[in-house]
């Protein structure tokens, strides 16, 4: 086929990154101990917190950990001592140090459209935590070009299409999060694959929208073959 540009997300489309988080949110419901909300109900206080954050501290672990202090401070039945923030912040700081795991077939799919495409990856949240995801995974090299924004919205897709001097109508965002890696593309006049993940975060997710025969889906990530 004629040679495509393909922007391509990073956490929950090339590794696990969201069970991290939730492994850290089951922590920190066990710590609080609140003996009157489920971890369902804590879930929508944090939610609401990491919303209203995310306009203006982005995203990343240390604004995850932050996002969770704020909500002990909220919901704790107790007096909060500077040891039990620590303890909080921690759940979050240990995400760091996970391993990380690349989610099956994404390396040999990435090769096989490397040497037929021109792959961009574009991800959101803090630029250092990120680049050194990337250096970590060791799919790097695979891309001609890394974008690291604040927010991937229809404005920072048209900002990539413009610098990167991409054909629209040849350009396809392929990712997780109908927030950030499909609606704001389509929305930006692009192509989309929706890649789905059965543990993509909540704030990620929305209804998909119309797309005038611009969008595609697939099961998994190697399923790229079959298209490109």
């Amino acid at each position: 086929m004629t040679p495509q540009f393909l922007i391509i997300d990073a956490d929950d489309t090339l590794w696990e990154n969201n069970i991290y988080f939730e492994r850290a949110f089951d922590e920190f419901v066990e710590f609080l101990d609140h003996s009157t909300l489920a971890a369902p109900e804590i879930r929508a206080v944090l939610d609401a917190i990491e919303e209203a954050n995310a306009r203006v501290h982005g995203y990343g672990t240390l604004n995850f950990g932050r996002n969770l202090r704020q909500t002990y401070e909220r919901l704790a039945e107790r007096d909060v001592r500077p040891e039990d923030l620590e303890t909080v912040m921690g759940f979050a700081e240990r995400i760091l140090e996970c391993p990380m795991e690349t989610i099956a077939g994404v390396p040999e799919t990435l090769a096989y459209l490397a040497a037929r495409h021109d792959l961009t990856l574009f991800t959101k949240g803090h630029p250092d935590e990120q680049t050194l995801k990337i250096g970590r995974s060791g799919l790097g090299e695979y891309f001609r070009h890394t974008a690291i924004v604040k927010e991937k919205d229809a404005a920072a897709y048209r900002r990539l299409v413009a610098e990167r001097g991409m054909d629209p109508a040849r350009t396809w965002m392929i990712g997780n999060s109908p927030k950030s890696d499909i609606n704001p593309a389509l929305a930006a006049g692009l192509h989309a694959v929706f890649v789905p993940h059965a543990h993509t975060w909540v704030l990620e997710k929305q209804e998909i929208a119309e797309a005038d025969g611009r969008l595609l889906v697939v099961d998994r990530f190697e399923d790229l073959h079959k298209h490109f």
